[in-house]
């Protein structure tokens, strides 16, 4: 499905990832893990076109990325959730979702987008009137999740979703996230600082040190890497 082969990327003179290569199969989540700096952010950010590549190629469904702008990627199946929520703050969670759904999107696929988030966090259909910007911390990231999904993508690029969420929120995220990998065969390329939280949801994980692929494995092999664990599971 995705297909990241020897991809850099360059910030002026500094080098955040190095001929990074890695594949992601349908219905899979790969969990990225590494510490603060690694080049994590930067790989997602490169694949959906959001900053320039320095080398390499990334493949999507068969496809060169290459000459897509990031706007055109969610139409094609790729969706981003970035880190930080991002949400628009001055619209209502109801508009949120529906920008989510595209441009393209007509009555029925926004109102099904917004069925299907309310479905998955119910703490949110009390507040779809409410501004985005209002909502707390832990609603924030439902609705940016939610959004990301209002696409119905086939990829979902989903970037530090427990950043700054109480454990039973962490939970609730990662619970959905897995049911709809489980409901629809979402494939997912997970960032996650919590990499035990990431490692129990995903299928493989990969590990970017100072922007290089170097281990990459099935999930509970790496889960078990007495490297592994000293260096990111504590």
């Amino acid at each position: 499905m995705l297909e990241i082969d020897r991809l850099s990327v360059r910030y002026g003179p500094v080098t955040a990832l190095r001929e990074a290569s890695l594949r992601i199969g349908s219905g899979e989540i790969v969990a990225l893990l590494g510490a603060n700096g690694a080049g994590k952010s930067s790989l997602l950010r490169a694949v959906s076109r959001l900053v320039p590549t320095a080398g390499g190629s990334v493949r999507f469904l068969g496809a060169d990325l290459a000459p897509r702008a990031a706007h055109e990627l969610p139409g094609l199946g790729l969706s981003h959730c970035p880190e930080g929520r991002r949400v628009f703050p001055g619209l209502t969670v109801d508009e949120n979702l529906d920008l989510g759904a595209g441009p393209q999107a007509g009555a029925q696929a926004r109102r099904r987008a917004r069925e299907k988030a309310y479905a998955l966090f119910p703490e949110l259909a009390g507040r779809r009137n409410q501004p985005g910007g209002t909502l707390s911390g832990g609603e924030q990231q439902m609705l940016a999740l939610g959004r990301a999904l209002a696409a119905e993508p086939r990829l979902l690029l989903l970037d530090e979703p427990s950043l700054g969420l109480a454990p039973l929120l962490i939970d609730r995220i990662f619970d959905a996230v897995r049911a709809v990998n489980r409901e629809t065969g979402l494939s997912i390329l997970l960032v996650e600082q919590n990499a035990n939280e990431a490692l129990l949801h995903a299928d493989r994980g990969c590990v970017l040190e100072l922007g290089r692929i170097v281990r990459e494995g099935p999930a509970a092999e790496l889960l078990r890497d007495p490297r592994v664990r000293e260096a990111y599971l504590g």
